[in-house]
């Protein structure tokens, strides 16, 4: 049952009491882990590692001296940020095999407060893509594949094909932590969002999905994507715990030059009672082409719940929506094709056996080392950055970026707190749907309702609404103002309270793991 509890109302406060101890935490979680291997949520587990911290744990516990809230939780990091001494391989050829000399900021961060890190989880190779299926080590399983509820609404043609091609994506590219979150193998993790990849496999794994304001949280030894729109994201069961790790690791870092300069003081979210100060916008441009009428539904139903409880509810336009996704595409590849130089087989990652000149051996390594989508994209930066084409494609872009920020802005100031939106187009595809189109199709689909948030340096968090006619779930997206985490994260329990989203019924994990999934109601860690 603790597996499935809150961090700070109850998880930390069971450890304190001694009702549980930090050990039995973690070898639970390790169990689960083994039983839902299927999933192919985690590339490393770092067994041995994580026992040992959960012993140093239990000894301060013992002593009465825990580190903090944090202190004995088991957590799983995306397998893009550095951790010291463990294997970070992005999921790709290139790093298979590399062990970084440091841990990533947030990382450490975490490991200071006494977390104890159990493994490094999947994800789309070098984080590009939207489905967690193109990594060197195989696509992602999402839970909800194997739970009761999609089990009794889907109806496969046959045994094999329930069994081998029914089960469908977690949504990418953080779709390995969003698995080892919703399938209750540890109580929080980290993710990266560049354009959606934190918020994108929460909404298809049922769990919360925070993209913090750009410059809150350390990017420091989070091996880049974008630098100017990559955020560490944070995925939790519940709100509470998301403000819980937004708490640890927000702040100042001098080792990353576009964190802010002012200290962060973690807060503790209120139970919000009274809505009727709150004005929510409803951004039309959000009913995008491909928005399945289920989910807009759903959405529509959520701008009435806020209407009946004394909200203002307004429709607001952010008109140069429309042009984000092609403008995305310009600079997401250009600054892909500028932080991939670095892995030329030189310093670090693989490197080739072709030895008939530098030159030779640059382009096989990367040849061999990078798969197709790493490759397109490359291809298409280093294009657009052509001397011919800079102006033409780059400098435009940016220029495109400035007038969405500007959108945000003006709504913003016009007398809207929070931004009520459509997180994905619709549920989870099955795999065997998704791989019909290429990684590109797919994303630019994909991160048509998140990357925005990303282009114009703004919070936004998922939040678990309702199960499909499929029995999968429907995230809505939140959008804040910037550095305005504290408004957005109460107004997101708010409405987590008023939806009360189902625990998912994991009969898989039952047959492997009898007694873990008696108790279906309570959620977080804190």
């Amino acid at each position: 049952a603790a597996l499935k509890d809150a961090l700070r109302s109850q998880v930390s406060a069971a450890l304190k009491e001694g009702r549980v101890t930090p050990t039995e935490l973690c070898q639970r979680c390790l169990a689960l882990i083994k039983s839902t291997k299927f999933l192919n949520a985690y590339i490393t587990v770092t067994e041995e590692t994580a026992l040992k911290q959960a012993e140093e744990s239990e000894e301060r516990y013992k002593r009465g001296q825990p580190l903090g809230i944090l202190d004995g939780i088991p957590i799983a990091v995306k397998d893009n940020f550095n951790t010291a001494g463990i294997e970070t391989t992005c999921a790709s050829k290139m790093l298979k095999g590399y062990i970084s000399p440091y841990n990533a900021t947030v990382v450490q961060k975490l490991l200071d407060q006494g977390a104890v890190l159990l493994g490094k989880t999947n994800l789309d190779e070098f984080a590009m893509g939207s489905g967690s299926t193109d990594g060197v080590f195989g696509p992602v399983r999402n839970p909800w594949s194997y739970s009761k509820q999609y089990k009794e609404k889907s109806v496969p043609k046959s045994h094999s094909e329930d069994k081998e091609s029914n089960w469908v994506i977690t949504g990418g590219s953080s779709g390995g932590s969003a698995a080892a979150v919703s399938s209750f193998t540890c109580f929080a993790a980290l993710g990266s969002d560049t354009g959606g990849s934190t918020r994108n496999p929460a909404a298809h794994c049922g769990v919360v999905g925070l993209k913090p304001t750009y410059g809150l949280i350390s990017r420091h030894g989070l091996i880049p994507l974008v630098n100017s729109m990559d955020v560490p994201g944070i995925l939790t069961r519940c709100v509470d715990d998301a403000a819980v790790l937004l708490g640890s690791l927000a702040g100042h870092d001098p080792k990353d030059s576009t964190t802010i300069q002012d200290d962060f003081k973690p807060f503790e979210l209120p139970d919000l009672t009274d809505v009727s100060k709150l004005s929510v916008g409803i951004p039309k441009e959000y009913n995008a082409p491909g928005l399945s009428s289920e989910i807009l539904a759903l959405w529509s139903k959520a701008a009435d719940l806020f209407k009946n409880a004394g909200a203002k509810v307004v429709e607001v336009s952010l008109p140069h929506t429309r042009y984000s996704i092609v403008c995305y595409h310009v600079l997401c590849t250009a600054e892909v094709a500028s932080n991939m130089a670095r892995f030329d087989g030189l310093e670090y990652g693989h490197r080739s056996d072709v030895k008939d000149s530098t030159e030779s051996m640059y382009a096989a390594t990367r040849r061999e080392g990078f798969n197709d989508v790493v490759r397109g994209r490359i291809l298409s930066g280093n294009y657009f950055l052509l001397k011919q084409n800079y102006e033409k494609y780059f400098v435009k872009a940016q220029k495109v970026r400035r007038l969405i920020a500007n959108d945000f802005m003006k709504v913003f100031r016009s007398g809207v707190d929070i931004l009520l939106t459509p997180t994905t187009l619709s549920d989870a595809a099955s795999y065997t749907e998704f791989i019909q189109e290429d990684n590109r199709t797919r994303s630019a689909q994909d991160d048509i309702l998140t990357q925005a948030a990303n282009m114009a340096g703004l919070p936004a968090i998922n939040v678990p609404t309702a199960l499909s006619e499929r029995g999968l779930p429907v995230g809505l997206q939140f959008i804040g103002r910037s550095f305005q985490e504290k408004q957005l994260l109460t107004v997101a329990k708010w409405f987590e309270k008023q939806v009360q989203f189902p625990v998912i019924q994991l009969e898989e994990v039952k047959r492997h793991d009898n007694g873990v999934f008696q108790h279906q109601k309570s959620v977080s860690f804190s």
